[in-house]
């Protein structure tokens, strides 16, 4: 029988022993399951024991980074013989531990949460940004708590979505309500023949099209990139995209779409071009899923942009 294994991860006091429990006590998550919660950190807020036992929750702490082993988790999983498990992971321990320790037969991750505090986010990017980045590039799930009317939450997601696509984002405010999620204005016409994409723009259409591809399906766009072969691609095919700085990322990223044209290999590499294409929405291998297949009309050579990087802080 699978063993789901639900990860927590994020900062000290970023909320997520405040999270666990009011997941634990949510009826729809708990119908009396024997549960393992795994603690790797004691924050502000802590568990009360007489709750969890009445949950069916069994506490464990782990102290130091190296007491997580194989030996260890095959230990408590005979002794407590858990039907799920929760793991509040120490956001300063390798995340990558996590991956690369052999757990319990039929223990199977299923979903990673990251909790982070909005009103110290900038002050953890600025010095952790390596840690932050890796929390987040792997998350299903990433919660901003403690935002307010001031918190600049389409800066928050333009960063993340370049990080992590697939990731769901919720912000809280201080109450712990849940906040309605800002909308994007696209600042270009996306009914428009040919929808015309600025430099300045490039960063959000690339955004909005890596989200809602079925809403550029037969359109046709006309953008600006950097050409880029990377090995083992179609000879027909090639990327025209640009460079981008998250929040989160110590490294630039090239983000970009596939471009089928039929003279895909005389393109110069790194070359700027101006790409004029219809878009269908296709699997590709390089996207290990569907995504926007730019089917070229026309390329002509084109200078660098003033500000060839995209920024979304």
């Amino acid at each position: 029988m699978d063993i789901p294994v639900y990860i927590i991860t994020g900062f000290l006091e970023s909320g997520k022993t405040t999270f666990i429990n009011e997941t634990i006590f949510d009826p729809e998550f708990s119908q009396g399951e024997r549960t393992l919660l795994l603690c790797c950190e004691e924050g502000e807020v802590e568990y009360n024991e007489e709750f969890l036992k009445s949950k069916k929750v069994s506490l464990v702490t782990i102290e130091d980074e190296e007491e997580l082993t194989e030996d260890f988790l095959k230990k408590i999983n005979a002794k407590y013989k858990p039907q799920r498990v929760m793991i509040e992971y120490n956001g300063m321990w390798d995340f990558s531990v996590l991956f690369d320790l052999p757990v319990p037969k039929g223990w199977i991750t299923a979903q990673i949460i990251t909790t982070v505090d909005a009103t110290t986010f900038n002050v953890y990017v600025n010095n952790m940004r390596s840690i932050m980045s890796n929390q987040m590039s792997d998350s299903d799930l990433i919660i901003f708590n403690r935002c307010d009317a001031d918190t600049d939450r389409l800066m928050f997601r333009r960063n993340v979505k370049l990080l992590n696509r697939r990731a769901q984002i919720i912000y809280e405010d201080k109450q712990g309500n849940i906040m309605d999620e800002m909308k994007e204005v696209l600042p270009f016409d996306i009914n428009a023949d040919v929808i015309d994409i600025v430099d300045d723009d490039y960063g959000i259409w690339y955004l909005d099209a890596s989200e809602n591809p079925r809403k550029y399906e037969g359109k046709t766009v006309k953008i600006k990139g950097m050409v880029y072969q990377p090995p083992g691609i179609n000879g027909t095919q090639f990327v025209a995209g640009r460079y981008a700085m998250t929040c989160c990322a110590d490294d630039m990223a090239f983000v970009g779409f596939i471009c089928e044209y039929e003279f895909a290999n005389k393109l110069e590499q790194k070359s700027w071009v101006q790409v004029t294409a219809r878009i269908k929405n296709e699997y590709h291998p390089g996207y290990q899923s569907e995504g926007p297949i730019l089917y070229v009309e026309e390329v002509a050579k084109a200078q660098q942009p003033e500000e060839p990087i995209v920024y979304f802080n």
